[in-house]
Protein backbone atom coordinates (compact mmCIF):
# COMPACT_ATOMS: atom_id res chain seq x y z
CA UNK A 1 0.00 0.00 0.00
CA UNK A 2 1.40 3.43 -0.93
CA UNK A 3 2.36 5.78 1.91
CA UNK A 4 -0.44 8.29 1.62
CA UNK A 5 0.97 10.28 4.53
CA UNK A 6 3.83 11.25 2.18
CA UNK A 7 1.31 12.66 -0.29
CA UNK A 8 -0.42 14.60 2.50
CA UNK A 9 2.93 16.02 3.57
CA UNK A 10 3.88 16.99 0.00
CA UNK A 11 0.54 18.72 -0.54
CA UNK A 12 0.37 20.28 2.90
CA UNK A 13 -3.10 18.77 3.36
CA UNK A 14 -4.05 16.40 6.17
CA UNK A 15 -7.22 14.41 5.70
CA UNK A 16 -9.45 13.76 8.69
CA UNK A 17 -10.93 10.74 6.91
CA UNK A 18 -7.95 8.83 5.52
CA UNK A 19 -10.24 6.33 3.79
CA UNK A 20 -11.55 9.06 1.50
CA UNK A 21 -8.00 9.83 0.40
CA UNK A 22 -7.21 6.16 -0.31
CA UNK A 23 -10.50 5.67 -2.15
CA UNK A 24 -9.68 8.60 -4.45
CA UNK A 25 -6.71 6.61 -5.78
CA UNK A 26 -8.47 3.25 -6.06
CA UNK A 27 -9.11 2.36 -9.71
CA UNK A 28 -11.89 -0.07 -10.60
CA UNK A 29 -9.34 -2.57 -11.97
CA UNK A 30 -7.66 -2.90 -8.54
CA UNK A 31 -10.86 -4.28 -7.01
CA UNK A 32 -11.06 -6.98 -9.70
CA UNK A 33 -7.80 -8.41 -8.34
CA UNK A 34 -8.46 -7.50 -4.68
CA UNK A 35 -12.15 -8.31 -4.10
CA UNK A 36 -11.63 -8.22 -0.31
CA UNK A 37 -10.43 -4.60 -0.36
CA UNK A 38 -12.66 -2.70 2.05
CA UNK A 39 -13.11 0.50 0.05
CA UNK A 40 -15.03 1.14 -3.20
CA UNK A 41 -13.41 2.42 -6.40
CA UNK A 42 -13.07 6.14 -7.06
CA UNK A 43 -15.69 6.74 -9.76
CA UNK A 44 -18.31 8.36 -7.51
CA UNK A 45 -15.66 10.68 -6.08
CA UNK A 46 -14.58 11.45 -9.66
CA UNK A 47 -18.18 12.44 -10.49
CA UNK A 48 -18.28 14.82 -7.52
CA UNK A 49 -14.81 16.24 -8.11
CA UNK A 50 -15.58 17.01 -11.75
CA UNK A 51 -18.46 19.26 -10.63
CA UNK A 52 -16.37 20.96 -7.93
CA UNK A 53 -13.52 21.70 -10.37
CA UNK A 54 -15.93 23.14 -12.92
CA UNK A 55 -17.53 25.40 -10.28
CA UNK A 56 -14.20 26.67 -8.91
CA UNK A 57 -12.84 27.42 -12.39
CA UNK A 58 -16.11 29.03 -13.51
CA UNK A 59 -16.25 31.23 -10.41
CA UNK A 60 -12.61 32.28 -10.86
CA UNK A 61 -13.04 33.21 -14.52
CA UNK A 62 -16.33 35.03 -13.88
CA UNK A 63 -14.81 37.19 -11.14
CA UNK A 64 -11.36 37.67 -12.66
CA UNK A 65 -12.46 38.67 -16.17
CA UNK A 66 -15.65 40.77 -15.89
CA UNK A 67 -15.10 42.23 -19.35
CA UNK A 68 -14.93 38.87 -21.18
CA UNK A 69 -17.93 37.33 -22.92
CA UNK A 70 -19.37 33.91 -22.16
CA UNK A 71 -17.87 32.28 -25.26
CA UNK A 72 -14.23 33.03 -24.44
CA UNK A 73 -14.70 32.13 -20.76
CA UNK A 74 -16.21 28.81 -21.81
CA UNK A 75 -13.23 28.10 -24.08
CA UNK A 76 -10.73 28.96 -21.33
CA UNK A 77 -12.59 26.78 -18.85
CA UNK A 78 -12.67 23.84 -21.26
CA UNK A 79 -8.90 24.08 -21.69
CA UNK A 80 -8.35 24.13 -17.93
CA UNK A 81 -10.63 21.24 -17.01
CA UNK A 82 -9.88 18.86 -19.89
CA UNK A 83 -8.16 15.53 -19.28
CA UNK A 84 -4.87 16.67 -20.83
CA UNK A 85 -4.45 19.52 -18.34
CA UNK A 86 -5.68 17.49 -15.36
CA UNK A 87 -3.35 14.57 -16.14
CA UNK A 88 -0.44 17.00 -16.44
CA UNK A 89 -1.18 18.43 -12.97
CA UNK A 90 -1.59 14.91 -11.56
CA UNK A 91 1.85 14.01 -12.95
CA UNK A 92 3.36 17.20 -11.53
CA UNK A 93 1.97 16.22 -8.11
CA UNK A 94 3.31 12.65 -8.46
CA UNK A 95 -0.16 11.11 -8.14
CA UNK A 96 0.99 8.07 -10.13
CA UNK A 97 2.99 6.81 -7.11
CA UNK A 98 -0.21 6.37 -5.12
CA UNK A 99 -2.53 4.75 -7.66
CA UNK A 100 -4.07 1.40 -6.77
CA UNK A 101 -4.19 -0.44 -10.11
CA UNK A 102 -4.44 -3.96 -11.49
CA UNK A 103 -1.29 -5.60 -12.81
CA UNK A 104 -2.43 -4.88 -16.37
CA UNK A 105 -3.02 -1.19 -15.68
CA UNK A 106 0.36 -0.97 -13.94
CA UNK A 107 1.97 -2.03 -17.24
CA UNK A 108 0.04 0.73 -19.02
CA UNK A 109 1.35 3.13 -16.37
CA UNK A 110 4.93 2.12 -17.12
CA UNK A 111 4.34 2.95 -20.81
CA UNK A 112 2.64 6.28 -19.94
CA UNK A 113 -0.14 5.16 -22.29
CA UNK A 114 -3.17 7.23 -23.18
CA UNK A 115 -5.40 5.10 -20.94
CA UNK A 116 -3.03 5.68 -18.03
CA UNK A 117 -3.07 9.45 -18.56
CA UNK A 118 -6.87 9.28 -18.57
CA UNK A 119 -6.75 7.39 -15.26
CA UNK A 120 -4.53 10.13 -13.83
CA UNK A 121 -6.98 12.84 -14.91
CA UNK A 122 -9.88 10.91 -13.40
CA UNK A 123 -7.91 10.41 -10.19
CA UNK A 124 -7.27 14.14 -9.96
CA UNK A 125 -11.03 14.69 -10.13
CA UNK A 126 -11.59 11.98 -7.52
CA UNK A 127 -9.02 13.57 -5.22
CA UNK A 128 -10.85 16.92 -5.44
CA UNK A 129 -14.10 15.09 -4.67
CA UNK A 130 -12.52 13.51 -1.60
CA UNK A 131 -11.05 16.85 -0.52
CA UNK A 132 -14.47 18.47 -0.84
CA UNK A 133 -16.10 15.86 1.39
CA UNK A 134 -13.27 16.01 3.94
CA UNK A 135 -12.52 19.75 4.09
CA UNK A 136 -15.16 21.59 2.09
CA UNK A 137 -15.30 24.01 -0.82
CA UNK A 138 -12.74 26.54 0.42
CA UNK A 139 -10.01 23.89 0.69
CA UNK A 140 -10.78 22.74 -2.87
CA UNK A 141 -10.65 26.30 -4.13
CA UNK A 142 -7.28 26.91 -2.46
CA UNK A 143 -5.90 23.65 -3.87
CA UNK A 144 -7.12 24.36 -7.41
CA UNK A 145 -5.97 27.98 -7.38
CA UNK A 146 -2.50 26.78 -6.41
CA UNK A 147 -2.17 23.83 -8.79
CA UNK A 148 -4.63 24.25 -11.68
CA UNK A 149 -5.46 27.93 -12.24
CA UNK A 150 -1.75 28.67 -12.66
CA UNK A 151 -1.98 26.95 -16.07
CA UNK A 152 -4.31 29.63 -17.44
CA UNK A 153 -1.69 32.25 -18.52
CA UNK A 154 0.10 29.63 -20.64
CA UNK A 155 -3.20 28.48 -22.19
CA UNK A 156 -4.08 32.05 -23.13
CA UNK A 157 -0.60 32.92 -24.41
CA UNK A 158 -0.34 29.78 -26.56
CA UNK A 159 -3.97 30.02 -27.72
CA UNK A 160 -4.46 26.45 -26.52
CA UNK A 161 -8.12 27.27 -25.88
CA UNK A 162 -8.83 27.33 -29.63
CA UNK A 163 -9.88 23.74 -30.23
CA UNK A 164 -8.49 21.86 -33.20
CA UNK A 165 -11.90 21.10 -34.71
CA UNK A 166 -12.75 24.79 -34.95
CA UNK A 167 -9.33 25.61 -36.38
CA UNK A 168 -9.44 22.81 -38.97
CA UNK A 169 -12.92 23.83 -40.10
CA UNK A 170 -11.92 27.49 -40.36
CA UNK A 171 -8.85 26.76 -42.52
CA UNK A 172 -10.56 24.09 -44.64
CA UNK A 173 -13.39 26.47 -45.51
CA UNK A 174 -10.96 29.30 -46.21
CA UNK A 175 -8.56 27.31 -48.38
CA UNK A 176 -10.76 24.63 -49.97
CA UNK A 177 -14.34 25.85 -49.47
CA UNK A 178 -15.05 22.48 -47.80
CA UNK A 179 -16.57 21.84 -44.36
CA UNK A 180 -14.91 18.83 -42.64
CA UNK A 181 -17.08 15.92 -41.51
CA UNK A 182 -16.42 13.32 -38.82
CA UNK A 183 -17.29 9.63 -38.54
CA UNK A 184 -16.84 7.22 -35.63
CA UNK A 185 -14.89 4.34 -37.20
CA UNK A 186 -14.61 2.08 -34.17
CA UNK A 187 -15.68 1.90 -30.53
CA UNK A 188 -14.99 -0.65 -27.82
CA UNK A 189 -14.81 -1.20 -24.07
CA UNK A 190 -17.31 -1.22 -21.19
CA UNK A 191 -19.44 1.83 -20.42
CA UNK A 192 -17.07 3.11 -17.72
CA UNK A 193 -14.02 2.83 -20.00
CA UNK A 194 -15.12 3.42 -23.59
CA UNK A 195 -12.70 4.13 -26.42
CA UNK A 196 -13.46 5.59 -29.82
CA UNK A 197 -11.60 6.07 -33.12
CA UNK A 198 -12.89 8.94 -35.24
CA UNK A 199 -12.00 9.91 -38.79
CA UNK A 200 -12.06 13.44 -40.21
CA UNK A 201 -12.95 13.77 -43.89
CA UNK A 202 -12.73 16.45 -46.55
CA UNK A 203 -15.45 15.48 -49.01
CA UNK A 204 -15.14 11.67 -48.91
CA UNK A 205 -11.36 11.60 -48.37
CA UNK A 206 -10.13 10.43 -44.98
CA UNK A 207 -7.51 12.92 -43.77
CA UNK A 208 -6.65 11.61 -40.30
CA UNK A 209 -7.83 9.41 -37.41
CA UNK A 210 -7.92 10.16 -33.70
CA UNK A 211 -8.54 8.09 -30.58
CA UNK A 212 -10.18 9.15 -27.32
CA UNK A 213 -12.33 8.11 -24.38
CA UNK A 214 -15.29 10.04 -25.83
CA UNK A 215 -16.48 10.74 -29.36
CA UNK A 216 -15.63 14.42 -28.91
CA UNK A 217 -12.11 13.65 -27.72
CA UNK A 218 -11.49 11.28 -30.63
CA UNK A 219 -12.73 13.89 -33.12
CA UNK A 220 -10.55 16.58 -31.54
CA UNK A 221 -7.51 14.30 -31.79
CA UNK A 222 -8.33 13.56 -35.44
CA UNK A 223 -8.54 17.30 -36.16
CA UNK A 224 -5.14 17.91 -34.51
CA UNK A 225 -3.55 15.23 -36.67
CA UNK A 226 -5.29 16.58 -39.76
CA UNK A 227 -3.95 20.09 -39.11
CA UNK A 228 -0.44 18.68 -38.80
CA UNK A 229 -0.79 16.47 -41.89
CA UNK A 230 -2.04 19.35 -44.03
CA UNK A 231 0.58 21.76 -42.65
CA UNK A 232 -2.15 24.07 -41.35
CA UNK A 233 -0.95 24.34 -37.74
Amino acid sequence: MPKFEDLEENLGIEFKNKELLVQAFCHRSYLNEHPDFLLPHNERLEFLGDAVIELVVTEYLFLKFPEKEEGILTAWRASLVNSKTLSKIAQDLDFGKYLLLSKGEEKEAEKKSKSYLEILANTFEAFVGALYLDKGYKACRNFLYKHLIKELPSIIENKAFIDAKSRFQEVAQEKLKITPTYRILKEWGPDHNKHFIAGVYLDDKLIAKGEGSSKQEAEEEAAKKALKKKGWE
